[in-house]
C-alpha cells in the first residue's frame, strides 16, 4: 500500500512573499498573482439576452516559469443573487525567454485553447493559436482576451468567434484582488 511520506513539498502560492521564490521569467505577469473576485456582464448575437455574472480568478505558481490558472463563475439576478454555475477553466500560462506568452485553457465543456500573447506594463493580450473541441463541444474558432491591471483592480475583455459568428465581443470582468 503506497502511503505518502508528508504533504506536497513543493505547494502553489497565490501570496507574493509566501511559498518558493517566483521563477525570474515571470517578472512580467507577477501582478496578476493572487485571488481575484469582480462581476461581469455578458453578450453575444446567439444568446437570447445578456446576462450579468460573478467571477473568481486564481493565479498561483511553484517556483518555475509557469502560473497556474483557475477561473469559475456563476450567473447573478438583477439584485445579485446567485442563479446558476457558469463558465469554468483552468490551466497554465508560461513566460517565455523573449517574453511572450504561450498559454493553455481547458474547460469542461470539450474545449481546449492555446494562446499566444504579449505583455506591455499593465496590459497583457492573448490571442488563440489553436481551438481543439471534442464532440459535443460548441463550436469555438478563436477567442482573445485583454487583462487589464491598475493596482488591485483587473479588467478582463474576451472576444470570441463562435457558432458562425466572427470574433466579437462576449465579456467584460471587473475584478479586486482579495487579501487571501
Amino acid at each position: 500500500m503506497f502511503e505518502p511520506a508528508q504533504d506536497n513539498p513543493y505547494p502553489d502560492t497565490h501570496t507574493p512573499g509566501e511559498g518558493p521564490d517566483p521563477h525570474p521569467l515571470l517578472a512580467p505577469v507577477l501582478p496578476l498573482l493572487g485571488r481575484w473576485h469582480g462581476r461581469g456582464e455578458g453578450e453575444y448575437p446567439t444568446l437570447e439576452r445578456d446576462f450579468r455574472y460573478e467571477q473568481e480568478i486564481t493565479f498561483s505558481h511553484d517556483g518555475r516559469p509557469f502560473l497556474r490558472y483557475e477561473a469559475r463563475a456563476w450567473i447573478v439576478d438583477e439584485s445579485g443573487a446567485p442563479v446558476r454555475p457558469a463558465g469554468r477553466e483552468a490551466g497554465w500560462w508560461r513566460a517565455t525567454p523573449d517574453g511572450t506568452l504561450e498559454v493553455v485553457l481547458a474547460h469542461p465543456t470539450g474545449i481546449v485553447e492555446t494562446y499566444v500573447g504579449t505583455v506591455s506594463g499593465p496590459e497583457i493580450e492573448i490571442e488563440t493559436k489553436d481551438v481543439a473541441l471534442t464532440p459535443l463541444a460548441k463550436e469555438v474558432t478563436g477567442t482573445r482576451r485583454r487583462y487589464s491591471l491598475d493596482g488591485d483592480r483587473l479588467t478582463v475583455l474576451h472576444d470570441m468567434a463562435a457558432v458562425g459568428q466572427p470574433l466579437q465581443h462576449h465579456l467584460t470582468t471587473r475584478l479586486r484582488r482579495r487579501s487571501s
